[in-house]
C-alpha cells in the first residue's frame, strides 16, 4: 500500500464494501448530524464522504480539525443508505467509517469558500490562487486544457507535423502589439524581445527544408486585457506547411479542431468540415464585423439606395455627407411595448448614436415614424427589398461606413438577445477569407499592412504594380468560432522581391527591412518555398469547451487586468546592484 492511499477519493465503489481503504486529501465539507460527523474528503480525482461517531476516541479531534487541511483517513467501506446515496460523486453509494486518521497538514481559516462558488472578488482570488485552484470548476478547466492540448498534439503528430521548440528570447518586431523587452547583460544597451509569435521562425523552419511543423507556443504581447484577451502571455496551436495552398490548409485543420471540439464538448451541435467559407467583404456587410457569431440569425442589409430621394430628410441628408444607412430585420418584435423601443433607443445614445430608428409592420401595413415620413413607392421597396412580414421590425442605423458596420454589429448581438433568437447549445465555425493586404491610417495618415506584413498578396507582383494598394487582397484567413476568432493564418510571402515592394507601400525602404527583418530578408534570397499556415489559439478553444466568458477562468496563473501577478507580486522592483549589473536607471516619475 502506498504511504498516504490505497485509492484515490473517486475509485471507492460498492465493490470495496467491507474493506480496509486508506484516502488523502483535502477536508471539503464537515457536517455535524448529532451522534455521527460527516467529512468529505477531496483529491484531484473526486470526493469521498467519511464518516465517524462520538464513540470514537478521536471524535473531538476531527471535530476540531479546519476545513482544507490536509488529511489521511484509514477505514472500512459501508455501503450507504438509499435515503442517503449521493448520485451526484461517483463515490455517493459508498462511505468510509474511519478508524484512524492523521492531520499531513492543517489550514488557516480559508479567505474564500473552496467547496462552493461564491462571489469573492477577482483579485482576491488571485492572490490566492493555488486556493482557488482546488475549486472544482476552476480545477475541472485546467485538466481540460491539459487533456485538449494532448489532443492537439496527437492529432498533429499523426498527420506527419514535427513539434518543434523555436526561442523565447528574440528580437524586437516593429510590426503588431507592443514588445516584452528583457535587457542584455553582457550586451550593453541591447535588449531581447519575448517573442509576440513565432511567425519569423515558422517561416525560416519552411525555408530550413522542414515540411510540417507545429508546436503549442507561448506567446507574449504587452496589451491591455479583455475577456477574450488575456495581458502578458497566452499559447496557441501554432503550425506551418511547405508547398501548400489556402485550400489544403483549411483540409488539414479543419478536421483537427471538429475533433477536438467533438471530443470535449457534451451534447452540442459542431459545424463539420468543411467550415462555411466568408469573404471579409462580405463578412462586413452582411454582420458588421469580421468575427461574427452564426449562431444569431439576424443579417444586416444597405439601404442607403432606398433613402436617396426618399422623403426621410435624416437619412437623405446623412447620404448627401457620404453616410451609409444600415438595416436589421428582426422577427416576431412588433408586438413588443413602446417602452422597450424607447430601451433599445436610450441604448443606441448611450453608445454615441443618435438612437435606433425602426419601421414596425404588422397587419399588413409598414408603421412608425420612419414610415409615415417615407414617400409611398420608397416604402413599397424597403418592405420588398427587407422581405418584411406581419409580427417584423426593421430597425436603422445612419453614419460614416465604419462606424455603422461598428455599430450595426452591435445592434444585430443585442437584438438577437432581446428576441432570444441566438441558436443554444452549438459550435458554429466559419473561414473569414480575402482580407485587404493594407488599409489607410487616419492618425498617421498613411497606408499600413491591415494584418500580416508577410502574407503573400492575391495575384503576387502584377497586383502591386496594377492595383491601389488599397485595393490589393491578401492570402490571409481567420478562423471564427461563436463570434470569437480563434486564429489567424496565411499563405505567406515567400519571394524577396514582393516582400521589398509590400514593405515599400507601407514606408520601408529596403535598409529598414535588412535591419528590422534581416533573417527574413536573407533566407529568401536562398531558396524559400511557397508555405503557408495558422495559429488557433489554445486559451480562447478551452474558454469555449469550458463555457466560460474569461479567458483568465482557463488559465492556471494568469495576470489581472492591470497586467499584475498578485500572487507572486509582479512586475516588481529590481535591485540597485541588479540595475547596475544591466547598466540600468530608473527615471523617477514627478508625478509618482
Amino acid at each position: 500500500m502506498n504511504q498516504y492511499r490505497s485509492h484515490n477519493c473517486s475509485e471507492i465503489s460498492k465493490k470495496d464494501i467491507g474493506k480496509e481503504v486508506k484516502i488523502s486529501g483535502w477536508l471539503n465539507k464537515k457536517r455535524d448530524h448529532g451522534g455521527l460527523l460527516f467529512l468529505d474528503l477531496r483529491d484531484n480525482y473526486g470526493i469521498t464522504q467519511c464518516v465517524v461517531d462520538t464513540e470514537h476516541d478521536d471524535f473531538h479531534k476531527v471535530e476540531s480539525i479546519r476545513l482544507e487541511s490536509v488529511l489521511s483517513v484509514t477505514g472500512s467501506v459501508v455501503e450507504r443508505s438509499d435515503e442517503t446515496i449521493n448520485r451526484n460523486i461517483s463515490t455517493g453509494e459508498v462511505e468510509i467509517k474511519i478508524k484512524s486518521f492523521e492531520v499531513l497538514n492543517s489550514s488557516e481559516l480559508i479567505p474564500f469558500q473552496i467547496s462552493q462558488e461564491d462571489d469573492a472578488p477577482e483579485d482576491l482570488r488571485l492572490k490566492y490562487r493555488f486556493l482557488d485552484l482546488r475549486k472544482s470548476r476552476l480545477h475541472k478547466n485546467i485538466l481540460l486544457r491539459s487533456n485538449v492540448i494532448s489532443a492537439f498534439r496527437k492529432k498533429m503528430t499523426s498527420r506527419g507535423f514535427a513539434e518543434i521548440q523555436t526561442p523565447i528570447l528574440s528580437s524586437s518586431s516593429p510590426e503588431g502589439a507592443r514588445d516584452f523587452l528583457v535587457p542584455s547583460r553582457l550586451h550593453k544597451g541591447r535588449f531581447y524581445a519575448l517573442p509576440q509569435a513565432p511567425q519569423i521562425f515558422k517561416q525560416l523552419l519552411m525555408v530550413g527544408g522542414f515540411d510540417k511543423y507545429f508546436q503549442i507556443a507561448p506567446c507574449f504581447r504587452d496589451e491591455d486585457a479583455r475577456a477574450d484577451r488575456s495581458p502578458g502571455e497566452f499559447y496557441q496551436l501554432d503550425f506551418e506547411m511547405s508547398f501548400v495552398s489556402q485550400s489544403e490548409i483549411f483540409e488539414m485543420i479543419e478536421p483537427v479542431i471538429f475533433e477536438v471540439f467533438r471530443e470535449f464538448s457534451i451534447n452540442k451541435k459542431i459545424s463539420p468540415p468543411p467550415f462555411e467559407v466568408i469573404k471579409f467583404s462580405e463578412a462586413m456587410d452582411t454582420f458588421g464585423t469580421d468575427k461574427p457569431d452564426l449562431r444569431n440569425p439576424l443579417i444586416i442589409q444597405d439601404f442607403s439606395k432606398e433613402f436617396l430621394d426618399s422623403g426621410f430628410k435624416i437619412f437623405e441628408d446623412n447620404l448627401k455627407k457620404n453616410m451609409v444607412v444600415k438595416g436589421i430585420k428582426v422577427p416576431n418584435s412588433s408586438k413588443k411595448p413602446r417602452t422597450w423601443f424607447d430601451k433599445l433607443n436610450k441604448w443606441a445614445r448611450d453608445l454615441g448614436q443618435k438612437g435606433l430608428g425602426y419601421i414596425i409592420f404588422d397587419d399588413d401595413e409598414a408603421k412608425g415614424p420612419i414610415a409615415n415620413n417615407l414617400k409611398k413607392e420608397k416604402l413599397s421597396i424597403i418592405v420588398g427589398n427587407a422581405a418584411l412580414k406581419n409580427g417584423d421590425c426593421l430597425f436603422f442605423i445612419s453614419d460614416e461606413r465604419r462606424n455603422a458596420e461598428k455599430f450595426s454589429s452591435f445592434a444585430r448581438e443585442k437584438l438577437c438577445d432581446e428576441i432570444n433568437l441566438r441558436e443554444k447549445g452549438s459550435f458554429r465555425f466559419c473561414w473569414i477569407v480575402d482580407y485587404p493586404m493594407f488599409e489607410y491610417n487616419n492618425e498617421t495618415k498613411k497606408i499600413d499592412f491591415s494584418h500580416n506584413p508577410f502574407s503573400m498578396p492575391q495575384g503576387g507582383m502584377e497586383a502591386i504594380k496594377n492595383y491601389n494598394p488599397l485595393e490589393i487582397i491578401a492570402w490571409q484567413f481567420d478562423i471564427v468560432c461563436n463570434g470569437i476568432e480563434l486564429s489567424s493564418g496565411a499563405i505567406r510571402n515567400h519571394k524577396l522581391d514582393i516582400m521589398i515592394e509590400l514593405f515599400k507601400i507601407a514606408g520601408y525602404g529596403e535598409n529598414d527591412i535588412k535591419r528590422q527583418f534581416g533573417a527574413m530578408y536573407n533566407a529568401f534570397k536562398f531558396g524559400a518555398p511557397p508555405h503557408g499556415g495558422a495559429a488557433p489559439g489554445i486559451d480562447r478553444i478551452v474558454m469555449l469547451l469550458a463555457e466560460e466568458i474569461n479567458l483568465r477562468e482557463v488559465v492556471a496563473f494568469p495576470l489581472n487586468q492591470q497586467a499584475e501577478d498578485l500572487m507572486l507580486g509582479s512586475p516588481n522592483l529590481i535591485a540597485k546592484n541588479h540595475l547596475k549589473e544591466l547598466r540600468l536607471k530608473i527615471e523617477e516619475d514627478k508625478n509618482d
